[in-house]
């Protein structure tokens, strides 16, 4: 029977020698909370918090402190903290002037996602880790064909390899942690991983 790509990718991960670090851009809890329990039994993982987007400041901290939360209760195998970022609303306010009225999925959503992308490829660049990503693709609402084309563009860029999520299929299910009120869509995710094909040496896997 022919392997799936996803079943191939996994086989790629497991041939890894040494444990990579990977600097996870989170959007939020809910979307990075099977994506943290997927990729723990590869990666260290460092969630990047970082979602100017979010207003106003009071509901920033909330959704900030629920990832910081679920961090600590989550099942994990290998280290998983965060980087905590400045709240930067107003540099976005600034680049999303005169969009403000675009739909979901429009104009103003390619900026967004291009200045959390691209400040994660630029962290994980001087904070030299292996790989970057995002749980942005993860979501049901958002463009995950548009989201992993902006990573490729940066991962080129700033030379870091990006980690590809897809979504596969969505499933109502609570997440499933002590005390938890967060009921969600839990999305089940591929995971393409771009290692080298043209770019990684040998002796990284």
């Amino acid at each position: 029977m022919n392997k799936t790509y996803f079943q191939l990718e996994i086989e790629e991960l497991n041939k890894l020698k040494s444990k990579k670090k990977l600097l996870l851009h989170s959007c939020c809890a809910p979307c990075s909370s099977h994506v943290i329990t997927f990729l723990t039994k590869f990666f260290d993982i460092t969630v990047l918090y970082y979602n100017p987007n979010i207003s106003p400041k009071r509901e920033y901290d909330k959704r900030k402190e629920e990832q910081i939360r679920l961090i600590k209760e989550i099942e994990k195998i290998n280290k998983v903290v965060i980087i905590d970022c400045d709240y930067d609303n107003d540099k976005y306010e600034t680049l999303i002037k005169g969009y403000e009225d675009c739909p979901e999925r429009g104009d103003r959503c390619t900026i967004c996602f291009n200045l959390r992308l691209e400040k994660t490829a630029k962290l994980a660049k001087e904070l030299k880790y292996d790989y970057f990503c995002s749980t942005l693709s993860v979501s049901p609402y958002k463009n995950s064909k548009l989201i992993n084309e902006i990573g490729e563009e940066l991962s080129k860029k700033y030379n870091v390899y990006i980690q590809i999520l897809k979504k596969m299929m969505v499933i109502k299910n609570p997440l499933n942690y002590p005390i938890s009120i967060i009921y969600i869509d839990k999305t089940i995710v591929d995971v393409n991983i771009l290692l080298g094909r043209k770019r990684m040496n040998k002796e990284d896997i």
